[in-house]
């Protein structure tokens, strides 16, 4: 008797002993389960970040390479516009050349028009004096003549002996009479020369004004010109500046290219290396949770052991609510095992409808709510089909949709496809059932680790998908 007690005390000390093992294993496998997953993410948000970064310095590659091509071609033309501004100031100062010197042949042809206007001033006054002395001459010639014919009376009065008088008489009334037709026609070819005088003076004095004003738009021409001259100096200046400025960007983005092909190549590589990694640890991530489900089906844990429990109760009982809409006609089972996801028109995240939706808001949310109060730390509770799909969440992640997409995909997750590799896993597991870790986005960058426990939902020996249950650590 004594002996068998001692052998009764041992066997309780040996499940004891198992016990805390048991505990202790269950605990690290926990840690070590919560470390691979924290691990996984980092390296997936690392390759999302060297995914975004190569595809910034792709884009940025791409755009050296077009900006040294324009560069190139601006620079082409800029030195084009070089030669024509250089060809510009050349035809703008021989401009300047030419109409200075036009210039200076309006100034001498206004000199020379002036000079003769003061010479037919000149011309005109001689005219006048010629005029006076011919009419003096005519004067003289008429008094002769009256003379002559005074003397030719007296020398006929005196007869025999008057009669040579008589003929010098004649002879100066003859002379007298062609000096008074010579002073007629001096005078006559004196007011035609004063006339024409007259016509040239005008004329001298409008060809005058004209080249004077001609004079004047010459001088404002080579101003103007003279300005047009320092603003294309000044434009070839700062086409020099251009281009020089343009040499050295396109120096500078021929040697950041190489630099930039080489990050990329590099980050490229790292592509591989990141993607290895990073399935790695999803491996280890599922060997951890293997491990973890293990221990906590041999009773390694009071807590999960009682969540797997309620969770398994749970989708059965679903199941069998399944079962029963079916064989009452509520549903079919082909609209139930549905897979055609029809999107929800307006919705920012995108959610959908299948064709058991309507059936699941009356059928689920009885059995999944109570779930919510029976477990410490509970999350949600959720049933999601073999794709991940979720009709019909918990009444608080079941909000109508607003505007704001962040607070539409923290408050809206009902009719969400839910295909990440926890969401999946638990929607296809068969496993009685499925105890995994995550990081939950909660929102603003930062992350809560939960637990996921699920169980699979049969309907007629048929796999539907599984009942979700999250809970923290």
């Amino acid at each position: 008797m004594h002996h068998d007690r001692r052998a009764v005390h041992r066997r309780a000390g040996d499940q004891e002993d198992k016990s805390r093992g048991l505990a202790s294993l269950t605990n690290d496998a926990l840690v070590l389960g919560r470390d691979l997953v924290t691990i996984n993410a980092v390296l997936t948000d690392v390759e999302a970040r060297r995914a975004n970064l190569l595809a910034l310095l792709s884009g940025v590659e791409g755009a050296t390479t077009r900006l040294g091509t324009a560069t190139s071609r601006v620079s082409t033309r800029s030195e084009r516009g070089m030669e024509t501004a250089r060809q510009a100031q050349e035809d703008v100062r021989q401009s300047i050349s030419i109409l200075s010197e036009t210039g200076n042949e309006s100034r001498t042809l206004a000199e020379w028009v002036q000079s003769v206007r003061r010479g037919s001033d000149d011309v005109d006054d001689m005219l006048t004096a010629v005029g006076r002395t011919n009419g003096e001459i005519a004067s003289i010639a008429s008094h002769v003549n009256i003379l002559a014919m005074n003397a030719k009376i007296e020398a006929a009065r005196a007869g025999q002996a008057g009669a040579g008088f008589a003929i010098v008489a004649e002879a100066i009334n003859e002379l007298s009479h062609k000096t008074k037709l010579a002073a007629d026609d001096i005078t006559r070819i004196v007011q035609r020369m004063s006339d024409w005088m007259n016509a040239l003076r005008s004329g001298a004095v409008t060809t005058s004004a004209t080249a004077a004003a001609l004079l004047g738009r010459a001088e404002e021409s080579d101003a103007a010109l003279a300005r047009i001259d320092g603003n294309v100096t000044a434009l070839q200046d700062a086409m020099h500046e251009i281009r020089d400025e343009i040499r050295a960007t396109d120096d500078a983005v021929q040697n950041l290219s190489p630099a930039i092909g080489e990050m990329v190549s590099s980050l490229g590589g790292l592509a591989e290396a990141l993607g290895t990694s990073t399935k790695r640890s999803a491996a280890l991530v599922d060997i951890s949770e293997g491990i973890m489900q293990k221990v906590v089906g041999l009773g390694g844990d009071g807590v999960d052991g009682a969540n797997i429990g309620l969770v398994r109760e749970l989708a059965a009982e679903i199941g069998a609510a399944f079962e029963r809409a079916i064989a009452a006609g509520e549903i079919s089972g082909a609209a139930l095992f549905d897979t055609r996801y029809t999107p929800i028109p307006g919705t920012d995240p995108q959610q959908v409808r299948a064709a058991f939706t309507d059936f699941t808001d009356r059928i689920l949310p009885p059995i999944q709510e109570p779930a919510l109060s029976r477990v410490p730390g509970a999350v949600f509770c959720a049933a999601v089909d073999r794709n991940g799909y979720l009709p019909t969440h918990n009444r608080k992640f079941s909000q109508p949709q607003g505007k704001d997409p962040v607070w539409n995909a923290a408050n809206c997750r009902n009719r969400r496809i839910f295909d990440d590799r926890v969401g999946l896993k638990a929607g296809r597991s068969t496993a009685p059932f499925l105890l995994q870790i995550y990081r939950r986005d909660m929102g603003g960058g930062t992350f809560a680790m939960m637990k996921d426990l699920s169980a699979p939902i049969h309907v007629s020996g048929r796999h539907w998908g599984g009942l979700r249950l999250a809970y923290r650590l």
